[in-house]
Order: C-alpha cells, then structure tokens, then sequence
C-alpha cells in the first residue's frame, strides 16, 4: 500500500471513530474523561501504597493484606464473599451489607467470572451510568451544560470517591437514586411531564435493598406526590402511593428474610449500629466537637471529618436556596443519618449518597480559576483519601 493510500486509510478510520463518538448520547461523552481521571487517581494510588509496603516491608499487622486486597479491600470484601458463599457461613455481622449488589455480583459471576472481578466491574459500570445519569439530571434541572459537566467532575473526584472503583455499594445506590430522580421530575419541556411514579417506586425499592440510605428517597417521592396531587388521577394517586411506600417494602424484605434466617427482625439495623461500626444513636454536636479535639491529641483522622461535615452543611444550605424541595429533603435526611452516629468513621463515604451536595458545590463554581483550583484539590483528595485506605490508615 502506498503511502497515500495509508494516509486514506488511517483518515478514514479516524473519521469513522469521530461518527461514532458524535453517535453517543452527549451524557454520555461528558462522563468519559472524569471517569477516566477518576479511575488514573485511584489505581495510581493504588499503586503508590504497594510500592510503600513492597519498600517499607510495615510491621503493622494488615497492612500488607490491605493493599494487597486492592479493590476489594475493606467493605468489597464481605461483599465479595457474600455473592460466594451467602449470609450463612458469614454469621450476623455479614447482615449490615444488604443483598442488592451481592445478589447482583453473584449473576455477574454465574455468567463465567469470578466473584471478585464481577464485583468491581459491576461497581465501575455503575459508576460510570451514575456519572452519565447526574449530567442528564443536572442539565435537566439547570438547563446549563456547564453545571452538568461540573457536578459530574465534582462527583467523580471528592476523596470518597475511590469506594465508586472499588467494589463497594455507592455506585449501585446512586444509579438507583438518580434513576429515581429521573422519574420524578421529567423534562418541563416534554409533553408527559408529569412524574413516573411507577418506575420511581421500582427503583426506590432496590435503592432500600442496596443501603439502608436508600429508604430516604421516599422523602422525595412523597414531596412530589403532594406537589402534583391535585393534578393526578386516581391511578396516579395509587402509583404515587405505591412509590412512597416501595423503599420501605424493600428494607421489609431484607428485615423479612432476617427474621426468617436468625430469628431477628432488627437484625441488620442492630449489627450497623454497633460502636464497631457506625454506633447507637448520639448528639450530633458533641461528636462533632470530640472528633475536633482530636487534633489535640494527635488523634488528625477524626478531626479530618469535621471540615467535611461543615462543608456538607454548607452545600445542604445551597440546596435549600437553589434546588427544588425533593433534593434538598433527601440530601438532609441522608446527612442527618451521617452525624447521628456515636462516631464520624465513613461519614465522607455516606455524604457521597447525597449527591444533591455535588449539584450544589457545581452551582457555586462559576468561575473558571476557582473550578480549577477546587477540582485541583479534590483530585489531591482523592489520591490521598485512597492511598490512606490502601494502607489501612483510614476508614473508607
């Protein structure tokens, strides 16, 4: 082949790929690149705490086994496990992870992978349909691409976010969150724009079967079902109804079979609310002020929680002002459930759910030097949050 006739060749195959690309939903193309960032960041750091421990060589006993579980460290593993080997052979702390994602991971593995790997690539490609479902969610609300594309970056890269590439729950909760949101609230321009409530109580059913969080979307399902009320025929009604009480039939189910299989139907709630993990009931302000005195006795992985919990009370207050009511309701409750713990551990983790807070910081970054910066310092975030994780350092 001549050389022109290479050239022709390579042009036409490029103008092929460009086709194609321009094919894609824009939510789509938008999501690509801080996915991908996101995803350098994480692995990169993942990448970093092997070279410190294979370097380091830490008498810390499960360092080594931590960064050598990679993705599937911490919580990915009790998942792991239980799309293996069930609840059973697990005893009752296994209850705490709901059975959406394992029951997910499980089919994901029946179809010839193994467990593990069907867990991460089940959590990544939710992340990624959550990432292309925020775009499509904030533009529609917004009407601006710009916030879209920022809420999107602002999602992929606050410091929790690394538990969206491990195989970790969140990303399977936020399809399902966003899904709902979807279906409340339709395009305004389109000619059925009243909200789906059928598809909304479907989804907030297995948002309930994935976190306990999940049962908050009830909160925004019931407040666009007042709102439309007086609009809505009987049928409508019912839908409506039906969807308000979904999330609550699907922690029933869950609750239901730990009735049936230990005897408990509190069970689940009872094993997350153990001080070994996110504690009984507590002030939220005088945890707030004991993790702050951490930075007086050394003790600077409590204290870090606390700017982050100021932060998220910031963005709920621009919610408030900017967004409509279902956002912000969702978004309070879920933050509420993050404080009123005995101890802020995951408390970053948990806020990551309330994805109205990613809307709200995209709202305020309008200038592009600050969009910079910020996003700058997440990515920081990010990469040092998981290299933490990676080493067992700190609690995802």
């Amino acid at each position: 082949m001549t050389d022109t006739g290479a050239a022709s060749a390579t042009d036409s195959f490029g103008a092929t790929v460009r086709r194609s690309w321009n094919r894609l939903p824009l939510s789509v193309r938008e999501a690509v690149l801080p996915y991908v960032v996101a995803r350098v960041v994480v692995l990169s750091a993942l990448g970093l705490a092997h070279f410190i421990v294979d370097r380091t060589h830490p008498a810390t006993v499960g360092v080594a086994a931590r960064v050598h579980a990679g993705l599937l460290g911490w919580d990915a593993g009790w998942y792991e496990t239980i799309a293996r080997e069930g609840y059973g052979p697990l005893g009752r702390q296994s209850l705490r992870f709901f059975p959406a994602v394992p029951v997910l991971t499980h089919g994901l593995a029946w179809l010839g992978l193994g467990d593990g790997p069907a867990l991460v690539l089940l959590a990544n490609v939710a992340a990624f349909a959550a990432t292309a479902m925020l775009y499509v969610l904030v533009r529609r609300e917004t009407g601006s691409p710009d916030v879209a594309r920022r809420a999107i970056w602002v999602l992929s890269l606050l410091p929790a976010a690394f538990v969206l590439v491990m195989g970790y729950a969140e990303s399977v909760l936020l399809v399902f969150a966003l899904g709902c949101f979807l279906a409340l609230r339709p395009p305004a321009t389109s000619t059925d724009n009243r909200p789906h409530f059928a598809v909304a109580g479907v989804l907030a059913f297995a948002a309930a079967l994935t976190r306990p969080v999940g049962v908050l979307l009830f909160l925004a399902v019931a407040s666009e079902l007042i709102r439309w009320w007086q609009r809505l025929g009987r049928n409508e009604r019912v839908a409506g109804l039906g969807a308000v009480a979904a999330p609550f039939v699907g922690l029933l189910v869950f609750l239901g079979w730990s009735k049936h299989t230990v005897n408990d139907w509190w069970a689940p709630l009872r094993v997350q609310l153990q001080n070994s993990h996110h504690g009984g009931l507590a002030d939220p302000f005088v945890t707030l002020y004991d993790d702050a005195k951490g930075l007086l006795h050394h003790h600077v992985g409590t204290a870090l929680h606390v700017p982050w919990v100021l932060l998220a009370l910031a963005m709920l207050i621009v919610c408030w002002r900017r967004l409509p009511a279902p956002y912000t309701l969702f978004a309070a409750a879920a933050l509420a459930v993050a404080v009123s713990g005995a101890n802020l551990d995951s408390f970053e983790r948990y806020a990551l759910s309330a994805f109205p807070l990613s809307i709200a910081a995209a709202l305020l970054l309008t200038q592009s030097q600050v969009e910079r910066v910020v996003l700058t310092l997440l990515s920081a975030g990010l990469a040092g949050y998981a290299v933490l994780a990676f080493l067992n350092l700190s609690v995802p």
